[in-house]
């Protein structure tokens, strides 16, 4: 594992801290309840509020996006994320979408239960990012890749060596397979089949165990395949 990255364990959810000359950029915030947890990781880091250089959301999920506001206050952080995703934190909404599985059920329902009393704190993206933008002007060697299918705006960040982070396009809680809610299959196949074509050596995603990029050639599409074949009746 790159020793530039720290994987921080916000109970269900990763958030990444990547180690960029002398400065940090983060990728995801947690959820809202974690802000503590948060703040300590990158203070024990070395990231002081002038060493956070960007915020990289992967997607408007409230479990990526719960302390956007707090960073852009405290540390006065610029966060960028895809356009498309933008409305939900904008406006502290949720999307609707297809559950895979029954284990995914249940794992909404209990969610959806544990922050029933929650609120969102609000905020307005300062950048935004589009499909093969560099990262570079923040000193990031890694391009933007718009990977749609969970959320209409997911996006992954591909470093120069070859490290992935995939928000939740791709789960490793018990093995790497896709997500288990989708908002488009036909998206959903499409940028797996993108995904299949890059030099990809780590892959870090937003749940579950950092993983070999090598894997996500064994992952199987059959199930996409069929969930496309049915959405489309």
């Amino acid at each position: 594992m790159n020793e530039r990255i720290k994987v921080i364990k916000l109970g269900f959810v990763n958030v990444f801290l990547v180690g960029v000359g002398d400065g940090f950029v983060l990728i995801d915030t947690g959820v809202a309840q974690q802000w503590k947890k948060v703040e300590t990781e990158l203070t024990s880091a070395g990231c002081l509020p002038d060493k956070l250089k960007l915020v990289v959301i992967t997607h408007g999920d409230f479990d990526h996006t719960g302390n956007g506001a707090k960073l852009q206050e405290k540390y006065k952080a610029k966060i960028a994320m895809h356009p498309a995703d933008s409305f939900m934190v904008e406006n502290g909404v949720q999307m609707n979408r297809k559950i895979r599985t029954l284990s995914a059920r249940i794992i909404l329902l209990l969610g959806k239960w544990l922050n029933r009393n929650a609120s969102f704190e609000k905020f307005r993206p300062d950048i935004f990012l589009t499909d093969g933008q560099s990262m570079e002007p923040y000193g990031l060697d890694a391009r933007i890749i718009h990977v749609p299918g969970h959320t209409k705006g997911s996006i992954a960040i591909l470093t120069h060596e070859g490290d992935l982070f995939i928000g939740d396009i791709l789960f490793n809680t018990r093995k790497p397979d896709i997500a288990p809610f989708i908002d488009d299959f036909e998206d959903m196949k499409k940028s797996v089949d993108k995904l299949r074509e890059l030099k990809i050596r780590m892959i870090y995603p937003g749940h579950g165990k950092p993983f070999s990029g090598d894997v996500i050639s064994k992952i199987s599409m059959q199930a996409i395949q069929l969930a496309v074949a049915a959405d489309r009746g």
